[in-house]
């Protein structure tokens, strides 16, 4: 159905005001960078950085890490495409598949925004899956690798939503005094979406599963995956609540959007790999009898 505007309470008595930040971070003559490309480039950079510092852990392991600093300098590009390519497709068959039936040449033009966040996710699970199999690498412990860093970008990420002024919440009632009028939203103050997801997406999940991993998450294949998909979903249907659906959805059945039923499965998923590395021996208990053999 079209778009359904939740019941307004009266505006709040004080609101902030917007800091109209340009969309353009760098521009060099006809060469124009933009701050969603930075947040892109920043977590991928970052998120590397963080991976390989893992990786140099053994402790982290219980053993030397089933993938090596080559390995994992290689999987980066994998990584890339595959955030790209299925972040892109996403939003063109979850969000906007009519407007992209009649406009096909439009789908290359990622410089107009239009990215996905569950297709970007379904690509980084395939380039996982490819990359381990090419390589001989478990594609649990590979998923948990990607998806320990993961957050860094999507904190970055949803930075750049609230930069652009894109993606912004549901209108505010008088309780909620950090408001805000979004220059494209209309005249309404309206919660900092971005912000809340950037809190829980990005920092909650990432240190959350900071300390699993020092508590040797990382022994136990699949467990930083299945939390990461369980966690991320948990929050991104928290952070729906508060955020305005694309226009050309709207609320769908009851109210939900979107964003929340692409959600439902990853908590799921997610559950499921959880309870499956709970199960599963540490790499440590499978390799104490080769080592402890005459």
């Amino acid at each position: 159905r079209g778009l359904h505007q939740s019941p307004v309470s009266p505006m709040p008595l004080l609101t902030i005001a917007f800091p109209v930040f340009d969309p353009v971070a760098i521009s060099i003559g006809p060469i124009a960078i933009r701050w969603y490309a930075l947040a892109y480039i920043g977590g991928i950079v970052l998120g590397w950085i963080y991976a390989r510092s893992l990786v140099k852990k053994e402790r982290l392991w219980g053993g030397p890490a089933p993938i090596t600093l080559v390995q994992l300098d290689d999987f980066i590009l994998w990584v890339t495409i595959g955030i790209i390519v299925g972040g892109r497709t996403g939003y063109v068959l979850f969000y906007n598949p009519a407007h992209f039936v009649q406009h096909p040449a439009e789908i290359l033009q990622l410089w107009n925004g239009g990215m996905s966040f569950h297709g970007g996710f379904l690509g980084c699970v395939a380039a996982v899956m490819v990359f381990a199999r090419k390589n001989g690498i478990s594609i649990l412990s590979l998923g948990d690798i990607t998806t320990a860093v993961a957050p860094i970008g999507i904190l970055l990420g949803r930075i750049a939503n609230f930069i652009n002024s894109e993606l912004w919440g549901r209108p505010a009632d008088s309780s909620v005094p950090w408001a805000m009028v979004f220059p494209n939203g209309g005249p309404l103050p309206r919660h900092p979406s971005q912000l809340y997801e950037a809190g829980l997406e990005g920092i909650l999940l990432f240190l959350v599963l900071a300390v699993m991993i020092r508590m040797g998450a990382l022994k136990r294949p699949g467990l930083i995956l299945g939390s990461f998909i369980a966690i991320y979903g948990l929050a991104r249907i928290t952070g729906e609540f508060f955020r305005e659906p694309d226009p050309q959805l709207g609320f769908l059945w009851g109210g939900l959007t979107m964003g929340m039923l692409l959600s439902v499965p990853m908590i799921i998923a997610g559950a499921i790999l959880i309870v499956m590395a709970r199960r599963r021996e540490t790499r440590e208990q499978i390799q104490e009898p080769v080592q402890g053999r005459p």
